[in-house]
């Protein structure tokens, strides 16, 4: 009886891919004799389209590249800041301050995101050289991650909450979360964070905030 249950369920698995692959094939066929129909005339026009689309790609592409994309870098001081977020539509600057071992930790992740999404600036900020622009966005935690769209701050990553509460998070978690808040392209589902991978033998570091002595800020940072 179990093996005649079987077999029925085989067999309706196999028509459903069966049929799953006819659909496909239609849909190719479809798309081939669209190509056919057209003229020498509505092939040269679809050319140049695309052409023009490449054209327009490369052209953005070095515009971007002309005002600091596609790599990590520090700003001298908090004048700085307003000049950069005003010339480019999305910017990701890192708070950070050279005693906090956690912000080292972020630079190397940073780092392999602005090589890869070209369309967001990022760069990083000492806080101890912007008093006053850490008063104003409330800056509390080291390190934070300030998001900002059209020269406006969307969001922030403060710490290591949001990528896993763990020092041992990967790019593709801050990637992730980038994208939740849309400042940078993001291919990936963004109700489905990556799952957060552990070293053989390892339990996940979580993140403990100190109050450095002097100022406002707490530290991500052991020191």
């Amino acid at each position: 009886m179990a093996s005649q249950s079987m077999e029925i369920v085989a067999t309706a698995l196999e028509q459903q891919v069966l049929h799953s692959a006819r659909l496909v094939e239609e849909q190719l066929d479809a798309e081939l004799e669209k190509l056919e129909r057209l003229d020498e005339d509505e092939l040269e026009r679809l050319k140049d389209r695309r052409l023009e689309a490449l054209r327009k790609a490369q052209k953005q592409k070095q515009e971007w590249l002309s005002k600091g994309h596609g790599e990590y870098r520090e700003i001298p001081s908090e004048k700085d800041f307003f000049a950069e977020v005003k010339e480019s539509k999305n910017v990701v600057c890192h708070f950070y301050r050279d005693t906090t071992f956690r912000c080292k930790i972020l630079d190397k992740h940073l780092a392999v995101v602005a090589k890869k999404h070209l369309e967001t600036k990022f760069i990083k900020l000492n806080v101890e050289k912007a008093p006053f622009l850490t008063e104003r966005l409330r800056i509390k935690v080291l390190p934070t991650l300030a998001l900002v769209k059209d020269g406006k701050t969307k969001d922030y990553v403060v710490g290591f909450t949001d990528l896993g509460n763990t020092d041992e998070f990967t790019t593709e978690m801050l990637e992730w979360r980038l994208g939740c808040s849309d400042i940078i392209n993001y291919s990936g589902n963004p109700l489905e964070p990556p799952t957060v991978r552990q070293k053989a033998g390892s339990k996940f570091t979580k993140v403990e905030k100190k109050t450095i002595r002097g100022n406002g800020c707490d530290s991500d940072s052991d020191d």
